[in-house]
């Protein structure tokens, strides 16, 4: 197959017309081919470009920032601004700058850009400069970033009606090439006007990725005539020396006919087809709603010959406000029914309903309520294509009698049944990123409690963090301002981040210093806006200059917090009465601010995570020469470490004695919070290096694969791809959608991030189509995907992804397991893979379902897990599911620029996995130097039983270890001889009674150490040369108490600990004796009392053990599993275990389970 000709360039390159662009690059583009343009025209214009980031046009300042070398010469310039209001100003300014004889052009064509929050609190600048109005070859376009379904925002929001309240026209287009058109409508528009324009940005049209014409000369832009609109004398646009009632006359006597005069000379609205001869139902909608239409009429099979056929009349409308009275008179002519089509409140439909009121044969008119004044489509949330087919064909049905159409209909009905009752198996809720500064600067003192804030801490309301409740942005504090006098609670804290502070939050500051509120405000200075992807605070914001503007304020006492509290040089003025802390005594220092009357300030002060990871690839942030591992032999389990760092890099690791916890280096950011978890096992390797691996495929030839059979694209072919945030899932939609450019496809891609980005569930969205006018909603709607990518079993198993799979789906799923968030507080915590499996399959059919663990798989093959998603694609491209050529997908691989190699050899060997799956896995099999045999798990209970008692004759001796076989065996012949056909009880007394009996004292961990292992362990997880070990443990005669908590501090200690851990394991002869300094503590003590408790209960036990009790024994014997960790985190495992021991042993002893009482 001959391929096309493409280079990333292609996108900003005005002599290309077909490019493959994002909704973000088409407002960049658009930039640029509107000053060409204007050059074309004879024009010496500029561009200048503002506004504040949030999604979805969180991303928008990134794109600008890259093309910069493309707009420079074309004078474009791109300015991110503290805040929205003073964004809009700052383009209001712009409007002027040839006013008074001083422009350096004729003309500045502006864009401000914001969500929809950014468009409420921008009201007053809007109406200021709308009121005034643009210049003769300037011009204004708004971006309104509209979430409709709060997939990133804390409200759901629709702006329209800002614009309408302040007269401001609004276009909306339907996607990346109507980005492109309408914001050259738009500002030809606001130039004839004299208006701001608003160009509505959604989710599903800004970021979507699709191929569109950008060619210059695409559009002929028709300026009215005075037939169509007589100007008034002066004109429409800004002017020196207005009047406020001037300047209101002018907006209402003839802005408003300009506006419509332009729509109509340009036929932006478009009827798309007629109805035919006998026209009887209407339907009128607009952007992203319009594709929605379009894809209803394809569920429904309707062509545009069978809509005039059967009466079916659409209208497309580009500018939803205002809209000409003839203009819908004309389009109702002859119906009898118009739907309106449009998401969210309705802003067409109460236009059609006022133009249409008292006119001659007024149709009827539904859109958010059917004939009957029932919810048809309801103002939450958002509209679903199929939704919509239906609704359209049921009506249709009323006037032609067609089978097809009517099972088809069925059809869309029964899928929507199915997607109401398919439930969700598991979720994965967004998180802190690992290392992220908010694990440790959220957490409050006991007692207390804080308020969320604008940005990622916003999560901590979902976490153990006493937090709840939050307000707008810049409002964070002020809440408190008016519920204090009236609250029994006389302080609070306020969490609030450095961007939210910069942006406007700093009032708040003031307002609760001005109210001498009891409030602690945290401003957590993590160096970047991390919520939008990382982009630096504008003015250079720093933690001096916090500090000083907070104190300026009013504070009472301002603290820095910090990981690194000595590091700010010395000449930096700091207000009188600052102090700095180390974040060890974050909860101290807390303690005393919420004492302290009137309004605090702590300044957490901790680079972003992310941020980080990117800045050190870059080489412009420091890299520890360090990190942690935990001693696997060592880690009880108890979930301490996660409950301390609430980091999503300790991972849990199944091993032969249990379950332990282990780092994911790869995602491991180097907070080194971990360590602080009440344990012994944690180690910091000074000079280790991320393993790089060498993967098993390095120099294995690849034979000759056989080339599947594609599937046929019958209008689209329809993917979705799934997987965790972060992971490269929306690099893997990008992929295909170059590839499908390359062949000369259509092709349409949304990315579905957002908040999810933060390790949450991230869909991407495809159709892939044999030519880009076949492709209108991108959405994968209730049964419409082809093939599902799953880089994640979890979101792979969701109602969102189960809902749209179909029978005959094609699924390809990865099933590696990474633990959500949940992990770091329940350390019991596990997926329901099994049930998402069955779950999977049931949904799409067991022929068509494909597990493949990639990431074990990817990180053998090619040393890397990044490696695993472009696997699934090899995979699913040799089982024939991908409409593409391997060759162009290989050349889009290349494109991408990203670990090329290694990323083509992932799917090149993806797709061997599938003909030749036993080879592949053979060569996935680790080298038996790197086999840890603790991570073997055994095979059958005797293989078990003998690995226990070769543990403990390590762990003391011979005769200990057969004291344990002889206790096993006794159990074993005890549960074959009383309770026949019953299992599990021998297997639990024989895990539990060596759980107790090898308990991990002094001697124990020194042997854990030294026995070889745990060097053997690092040798396979880490790299480097001259590793240096620095040991964290908490010695019962010299670990000092935390001041806060009262636990005691774990110490460090140096290499030296390597030799007194040899001596120290020598000497577990004295275990137990009258020698054993150790011995004499209460945590040995105690531990010598549950072995022989657990043996006295093992009697009862297996002495009154029968058939119908054998379950609770089984239970019982398990008790100890709940007994974990070190210190007084073990005490209040042991706590709880004895709890649930004694209930189960009163049911056990009672013979039967006891009835419930009633609450007295």
């Amino acid at each position: 197959m001959s391929l096309n000709r493409v280079t990333l360039d292609d996108k900003y390159d005005l002599t290309k017309s077909r490019v493959f662009v994002t909704g973000y690059q088409a407002l960049v583009r658009m930039t640029m081919m509107q000053h060409e343009r204007d050059r074309r025209a004879g024009l010496n214009t500029a561009g200048y470009v503002t506004g504040y980031r949030g999604s979805p046009l969180g991303g928008l300042d990134y794109q600008f920032q890259r093309a910069a070398n493309h707009l420079a010469p074309r004078n474009i310039l791109f300015q991110t601004a503290i805040n929205e209001d003073l964004a809009a100003t700052a383009i209001w300014g712009a409007q002027q700058a040839e006013l008074r004889g001083e422009g350096k052009f004729d003309g500045v064509f502006g864009i401000w850009y914001g969500k929809g929050p950014g468009v409420d609190r921008t009201g007053d600048a809007f109406r200021h400069a709308n009121f005034a109005g643009t210049s003769k070859f300037g011009g204004v376009l708004a971006l309104m970033g509209d979430d409709h379904t709060a997939e990133s925002s804390t409200t759901a929001h629709q702006s329209e009606f800002n614009f309408v309240d302040v007269m401001i026209p609004i276009l909306n287009p339907a996607g990346a090439q109507e980005i492109i058109d309408y914001g050259l409508y738009g500002w030809a528009m606001s130039r004839y006007t004299g208006t701001w324009v608003g160009l509505k940005c959604m989710h599903e049209t800004v970021e979507s990725t699709a191929v569109v014409d950008g060619a210059l000369d695409r559009l002929n832009i028709v300026i009215p005539g005075p037939e169509d609109f007589a100007m008034p004398p002066g004109g429409l646009n800004i002017r020196l020396g207005d009047t406020v009632l001037g300047m209101e006359a002018r907006l209402h006597d003839y802005k408003r006919d300009a506006m419509l005069a332009f729509i109509r000379a340009n036929k932006l609205n478009k009827v798309i087809t007629s109805g035919g001869r006998n026209p009887k139902i209407g339907v009128i909608t607009t952007g992203k709603s319009y594709l929605d239409v379009r894809q209803a009429l394809g569920e429904l099979g309707i062509d545009e010959v069978k809509c005039n056929e059967w009466g079916l009349r659409i209208d497309k409308i580009a500018c939803p406000w205002p809209i000409g009275r003839q203009e819908l008179i004309d389009f109702a002519k002859g119906l009898d029914l118009i739907i309106v089509v449009e998401e969210k409140r309705s802003l067409i439909e109460v236009q059609v309903r006022e133009e249409l009121y008292g006119s001659p044969n007024q149709p009827a008119v539904i859109g958010k309520k059917d004939e009957q004044g029932n919810w048809l489509f309801p103002v939450k949330a958002a509209l679903d294509p199929n939704d919509v087919a239906i609704c359209i064909g049921d009506r249709l049905l009323k006037y032609v009698s067609d089978e097809n159409l009517k099972g088809r209909v069925a059809r869309l009905k029964e899928a929507q049944r199915h997607l109401a009752e398919t439930q969700d198996v598991a979720v994965r809720i967004p998180y802190f990123c690992s290392g992220c500064p908010h694990n440790s600067s959220t957490v409050v003192p006991e007692g207390s409690r804080a308020y969320a804030g604008i940005g990622c801490h916003y999560m901590a309301q979902w976490m153990d963090r006493s937090t709840l409740g939050f307000t707008q942005m810049g409002g964070e504090g002020a809440n408190w301002i008016g519920e204090a006098p009236f609250s029994k609670r006389p302080h609070v804290f306020q969490n609030i981040g450095d961007g939210t502070f910069n942006h406007s939050g700093s009032m708040a500051i003031r307002a609760a210093c001005a109210s001498g509120a009891n409030i602690t405000y945290k401003v957590l200075y993590n160096d970047a806006v991390a919520m939008t992807g990382g982009q630096t605070n504008d003015g250079n914001l720093n933690v001096p200059k916090i500090a000083a503007l907070v104190a300026a304020e009013g504070a009472r006492r301002v603290v820095v917090v910090s990981d690194e509290p000595k590091k700010y040089p010395p000449g930096i003025k700091w207000p009188d009465g600052i102090t700095f802390h180390h974040r060890d005594d974050l909860q101290m220092v807390q303690k005393e601010l919420a004492a302290t009357p009137g309004c605090t300030v702590l300044i957490y002060d901790q680079t972003c995570a992310a941020e980080k990871r990117r800045r050190r690839k870059r080489g412009t942030f420091p890299d520890p020469d360090k990190r942690v591992i935990i001693n696997e032999m060592v880690c009880e389990g108890c979930g301490d470490c996660g409950v301390k760092s609430n980091c999503v890099s300790v991972q849990p690791l199944e091993t032969e004695f249990g379950r332990k916890r282990t780092i994911d280096q790869s995602s491991c950011n180097k907070d080194f919070s971990c360590v602080k978890g009440f344990c012994p096992s944690f180690v910091t390797v000074h000079g280790a290096k991320l393993k790089k691996g060498k993967g098993t495929v390095e120099g294995q030839a690849m034979p000759k694969l056989p080339e599947p059979a594609h599937p046929k694209i019958a209008q689209t072919y329809n993917i979705i791809v799934t997987g965790v945030g972060g992971t490269g899932i929306v690099t893997i939609g990008g992929i295909l959608g170059m590839a499908a450019h390359l062949e000369g496809k259509g092709v349409g891609v949304i990315d579905m991030a957002g908040l999810a980005q933060k390790g949450g569930a991230v869909y991407s969205h495809m159709r892939i189509a044999e030519r880009p006018e076949d492709i209108h909603a991108i959405r994968v709607a209730a049964g419409g995907a082809d093939l599902v990518l799953g880089g994640d079993i979890v979101v792979a198993g969701n109602k969102k992804v189960l809902g749209a799979v179909k029978s005959g789906t094609a699924m390809v799923i990865n099933t590696a397991e990474f633990l959500p968030g949940d992990f770091t507080r329940n350390a019991d915590f596990s997926l329901p893979t099994e049930r998402l499996k069955r779950a999977i399959a049931g949904a799409a059919g067991k022929d068509h379902t494909h597990f493949v663990d990639a990431t074990r798989l990817a990180t053998t093959l090619f040393g890397s897990s990044l490696a695993a998603n472009v696997f699934l694609v090899g995979y699913a491209y040799q089982l024939g599911a991908l409409p593409l050529s391997a060759d162009s997908i290989e050349q889009a691989i290349a494109l991408n620029g990203e670990a090329v190699a290694m990323n083509t050899l992932a799917f090149q060997w993806g797709r061997r996995a599938v003909v030749e799956r036993e080879a592949v896995e053979a060569l996935a099999k680790p080298a038996p130097e790197l086999r840890d045999d603790n991570r073997r798990v055994s095979q059958s209970f005797e293989e078990m039983v003998q690995r226990r008692v070769e543990f403990l004759t390590a762990y003391q001796n011979a005769a200990y270890a057969e004291r344990y076989r002889a206790l096993v065996g006794k159990a074993t012949a005890a549960e074959s001889s009383r309770a026949p056909g019953k299992c599990g009880l021998a297997e639990a007394a024989a895990r539990y009674l060596f759980k107790l009996m090898a308990t991990k004292d002094e001697y124990e961990v020194a042997r854990l150490y030294t026995d070889g292992n745990f060097r053997k362990q690092v040798a396979a997880e880490l790299g480097g040369e001259s590793l240096r070990f620095e040991f964290h443990l908490a010695p019962p005669l010299l670990a000092k108490a935390d001041p806060a908590t009262g636990e005691p501090r774990k110490m460090s200690f140096g290499p030296w600990m390597m030799s007194a851990f040899a001596l120290l394991a020598k000497l577990k002869f004295l275990r137990g004796t009258a020698f054993d300094i150790f011995g004499y503590s209460e945590e040995r003590r105690t531990e010598r009392k549950l072995v022989a408790d657990y043996i006295a209960l093992l009697d009862e036990i297996l002495g009154k053990l029968t058939p119908e009790n054998h379950a609770l024994a089984v239970g019982l014997a398990a008790v100890p599993e709940k007994i974990r960790g070190f210190g007084h985190v073990k005490a209040r495992h042991l706590a709880a275990a004895k709890a649930d021991e004694a209930t189960l042993l009163e049911q056990f002893r009672a013979g039967k389970p006891p009835l419930l009482k009633a609450a007295e």
